[in-house]
């Protein structure tokens, strides 16, 4: 079932790679092995009703500057229309000339600020102020991969590590649908997507500690399998214990895949300890996370992860979902950088966090099921 389940990331990797290279012009990352069996349809968990909004001022996680889901209502013009499906999930089907941003703003004590308005914020595409064409500050589902280390440094951590795993979910919207997928110097799905947390915690005790670290494969192949989700917003959460060292495809192709439009927010956990090169370590899993508007931790002690874990959960649930048109169309490809401000008087300086830019054209609408 295992070896099935990396076969199935597999076909949806190398289709979603064709997509890619169509769009964007580039050259081909380095693609793992053609896969030998058919791909099942994805499971879904019905999931439940959305709780209250996140209460407002708290600290933000870490204490650090440097992020996805359906939206459950939208301002008409926005080019988004609600639509619930068979499961009750609300599901947005957009225009595909708009893009979203998913930011958290703070302030200079590091506390989320989350009652700022529209008019309070300007969006910056190649330096060129932009249009806002719809706004919401709203604690909406979010589709999110775990993926979890699994090589043999990672023998004596994982019980902490999966215990803190289940409990970003349970911190989370429940009608966020999850996947899990363990790596060591290959990747498996061990859970496709679902709100259940024993099926969850079944996955995350597939524990097969042995081999390297497969991290970008990992990665690029959830974020390929995070394109299937009937929610917009996404995120890759990502615990490791070194650096890359088995991965077909290097850093530099990761993150260009992880900055496909409306791409994945990466949360990245690095237990590096006594890592023989932990400047490489951490610098892979700080790229990724600023280049996507998230955060890289590196706790001192494994204890720390729970604590961490949570705080992404509380990240995730204070942010502002931000679309706007460019001004310069899509289709004519390319790499944007994005810049969000936001100002108001009842505030001293801001800052806000969110992706640092797409690849125009690189990924396609949100699939709906």
């Amino acid at each position: 079932m295992r070896r099935r389940n990396r076969y199935l990331l597999q076909v949806v990797f190398l289709g979603l790679t064709s997509h890619f290279l169509a769009q964007s012009g580039s050259a081909p990352p380095a693609q793992p092995p053609p896969a030998t069996s058919a791909s099942p349809a994805p499971t879904q968990t019905s999931p439940a009703p959305a709780p209250a909004p996140a209460p407002e001022s708290s600290p933000a996680p870490g204490g650090q500057a440097a992020p996805q889901g359906t939206e459950q209502t939208a301002s008409q013009g926005a080019g988004q229309a609600p639509d619930t499906g068979d499961s009750g999930a609300f599901v947005f089907r957009k225009q595909v000339e708009e893009v979203v941003l998913h930011a958290t703003v703070f302030d200079d004590k590091q506390r989320f600020v989350t009652n700022l308005e529209k008019n309070a914020f300007t969006v910056y595409e190649d330096g060129h102020p932009q249009t806002i064409t719809s706004f919401r500050h709203e604690d909406i589902p979010v589709s999110i991969g775990i993926v979890v280390d699994n090589s043999g440094s990672m023998r004596e951590k994982r019980q902490k590590v999966n215990a803190a795993a289940l409990n970003l979910v349970r911190a989370s919207n429940p009608n966020d649908e999850v996947f899990i997928v363990n790596f060591n110097d290959e990747y498996y799905l061990d859970q496709d997507f679902t709100a259940n947390i024993n099926k969850l915690k079944e996955a995350l005790e597939k524990i097969e500690t042995r081999g390297g670290t497969a991290l970008y494969d990992a990665v690029v192949a959830s974020a390929d399998w995070l394109k299937r989700a009937k929610l917009e917003k996404k995120v890759i959460f990502v615990v490791t214990d070194g650096e890359d060292t088995a991965s077909g495809q290097s850093l530099e192709q990761a993150v260009r895949r992880l900055q496909a439009e409306n791409g994945p927010t990466v949360y990245a956990i690095g237990i590096l300890g006594d890592e023989e090169h932990p400047k490489r370590a951490k610098r892979a899993l700080q790229v990724m996370s600023d280049r996507t508007g998230g955060i890289a931790f590196f706790p001192k002690t494994l204890d720390e992860v729970d604590t961490i874990s949570r705080s992404v959960a509380h990240d995730i649930r204070n942010q502002y979902t931000i679309g706007y048109k460019p001004s310069t169309p899509k289709n004519q490809g390319g790499y944007r950088s994005v810049k969000v401000d936001a100002k108001s008087r009842s505030y001293g300086k801001l800052v806000v966090r969110t992706r640092s830019g797409y690849y125009a054209g690189s990924e396609s609408a949100s699939v709906t099921k």
